[in-house]
């Protein structure tokens, strides 16, 4: 977005006026130790909020500081929400339930955010947009404001994951300043109490098919002498393992049905002969492969519809009319039928073997010939087994849905 344009943007979102008495906007930062820096983040918020003629006000939620930041932000005009449960998403939780604004914007006490880039957020929510991302790649990144592995492949490789499980139209994935509406975060019904808050939020906007919009912002290096809260690795990790949690589809189902796929299709190559490939040839032990494949395949694919179930039973994950389609036909009795056709087939392949031995007067057969029988008897057997039992255990899990 270009400077003028942003510019008459945050003059119409001046003289928009709000009903007298409410308050439309409430700025809440999570604060932890912060006595640094939140004096001058918290003038910097209610300046913008008084420049533009935005009815709003601050609050700080504390995790439990002991260098003075309580008296600091009730002293330039902040209120001070207590919040014993310690976590980034605990406190920013705690602040946004006592928030009293139709809108919520949410940045660290670190002063690396620009608090006059608020009228940007509130125009787009306006707007009607349910949650408003900044991007800081497109605002500017000052000088030692990020760490080189965040700029470059911390942020950018977990903002495409959020792409690319989620559909989530997100640039920068993470940053730290944001705005919703109050009614789109009861929708959400966040459940994590660390730094992964975060993404949960934009996951749950994204499945939930709200409308999501981004604004240019900008990062400049925090004002503290101590080391930031965020440890790479560990929150890194923490957002990687959340996302991935999130997508039972790609955790599970998609590698689920690859493996099933190429070793079915190896399977029945590989079945009645040996195949060369190359200076190679493929025989009995990798069909044994091909037959794992299979079995894992089938495991993980049952996993990732357990998980889904299960996700949305407890309200993890929002309602899918797609899956709920699907969940209709993937019955106890269709699972049993199927498990005992299976059965019957793997219990048919082992009869004709030893039919066929009988006719040799059951004696020595060749353990290549021997392998092609078992093997598929034995597949059959097993993936009868699994089936049945784990539509026992989906039903089970689907009682609560019924």
């Amino acid at each position: 977005m270009s400077n003028d344009l942003q510019g008459r943007v945050d003059v119409q979102v001046a003289q928009q006026a709000y009903a007298p008495g409410e308050v439309e906007l409430t700025v809440v930062m999570p604060c932890l130790n912060e006595a640094e820096t939140l004096a001058i983040c918290v003038d910097k918020a209610r300046a913008a909020l008084q420049d533009n003629g935005i009815a709003g006000e601050v609050v700080v939620a504390d995790n439990g500081s002991t260098d003075g930041s309580q008296k600091i932000a009730a002293e330039h005009g902040a209120r001070v929400v207590p919040v014993p449960m310690r976590g980034y998403g605990a406190a920013l939780n705690a602040g946004i339930t006592a928030a009293r604004g139709r809108y919520i914007l949410m940045a660290d006490a670190d002063d690396s955010y620009n608090f006059a880039h608020i009228p940007r957020f509130l125009a787009e929510l306006r707007a009607g947009n349910d949650l408003v991302m900044g991007n800081r790649f497109q605002g500017g990144i000052g000088p030692g404001a990020m760490p080189p592995l965040h700029r470059y492949v911390g942020n950018p490789v977990l903002s495409f994951l959020g792409r690319l499980l989620f559909r989530a139209p997100i640039g920068d994935f993470h940053c730290g300043i944001r705005a919703f509406s109050r009614t789109a975060y009861a929708a959400w019904d966040l459940r994590t109490t660390g730094m992964e808050f975060a993404s949960e939020m934009v996951v749950k906007a994204s499945l939930l098919g709200q409308r999501i919009a981004e604004v240019p912002t900008t990062l400049q290096k925090d004002g503290r002498s101590r080391p930031p809260h965020l440890k790479t690795w560990r929150d890194g990790w923490r957002h990687l393992r959340f996302l991935l949690m999130y997508s039972p589809r790609w955790l599970f189902l998609a590698p689920g049905l690859l493996l099933m796929l190429v070793g079915s299709a190896l399977t029945a190559w590989l079945l009645p002969a040996e195949r060369p490939l190359g200076h190679v040839n493929l025989g009995v032990d990798t069909l044994a492969y091909a037959a794992a494949a299979i079995l894992l395949g089938f495991q993980l694919v049952f996993f990732g519809v357990a998980a889904k179930v299960f996700a949305t039973t407890e309200g993890l994950l929002p309602e899918d009319a797609s899956f709920n389609r699907w969940f209709r036909y993937i019955t106890l009795e269709t699972g049993l039928l199927v498990g005992a056709l299976l059965l019957l087939t793997g219990i048919g392949i082992a009869v004709s073997s030893v039919v066929g031995w009988a006719h040799t007067g059951y004696g020595p057969m060749p353990p290549v010939t021997m392998m092609r029988h078992t093997l598929p008897s034995m597949l059959c057997l097993m993936l009868g087994a699994e089936v049945c039992f784990a539509s026992f255990f989906l039903s089970l899990l689907g009682l609560r849905r019924r």
